[in-house]
């Protein structure tokens, strides 16, 4: 005898491939999922991992900062004591000035020139005198030029004397000393004193 199936096997057989539809379907979407978790994952890392070197270089950075203002201080700290001991050494070297300045003025003054007034301020010096010509003059003038001590002289002014029974000429001339700064030594002692403070 034959049998009829009256069962609802379409049904059935729907209900089978929607039940391995959504199947498939779960399971792509939880790969989908844990895909998009570990990526999240991955980037959120590798984030966090450029925060952390950021916060490092940040910080070094700060340091440096910090170091370079301290070597800022360090070096105004340096030229303030270096100006003092140029200071100083001027002061040492300027300390004999008047004995070397008049035994070289003897040394090189030749005959028939005579020095009525010696003025000196900061590193020059004013030369007045009588000559009994010009050429001593010259003379005078090159042996400053020569001299380890002076420099640039510099003639003012040449008058001749009308009362003068030797007919001498009168003279003024500037000549600068040599490793002199043009101060004083007043204001280089107020200079070591307070001036690098």
């Amino acid at each position: 005898m034959a049998y009829i199936n009256l069962l609802p096997w379409r049904e059935e057989a729907l209900k089978a491939k929607k039940k391995e539809f959504f199947t498939v379907l779960a399971g792509a979407g939880v790969c989908a999922f844990a895909l998009v978790l570990s990526v999240n994952f991955y980037f959120q890392a590798r984030v966090d991992g450029q925060l952390t070197r950021n916060a490092f270089l940040k910080n070094e950075i700060q340091l440096l900062d910090i170091q370079i203002a301290e070597i800022k201080t360090l070096n105004a700290k340096k030229a303030a004591l270096q100006e003092r001991i140029d200071v100083v050494e001027q002061l040492q070297r300027s300390r004999n000035v008047g004995t070397q300045v008049l035994d070289e003025i003897a040394t090189i003054i030749p005959n028939g020139i005579y020095i009525t007034q010696l003025d000196k301020k900061g590193n020059t010096i004013q030369i007045t005198g009588k000559s009994e010509s010009n050429n001593h003059l010259a003379n005078m003038i090159r042996a400053i030029e020569l001299s380890d001590l002076f420099t640039d002289a510099t003639p003012e002014s040449i008058t001749a004397d009308d009362g003068s029974p030797k007919l001498l000429s009168s003279f003024k001339m500037r000549v600068r000393i040599k490793g002199l700064v043009n101060d004083s030594n007043t204001e280089l002692a107020n200079a070591v004193n307070g001036g690098g403070k």
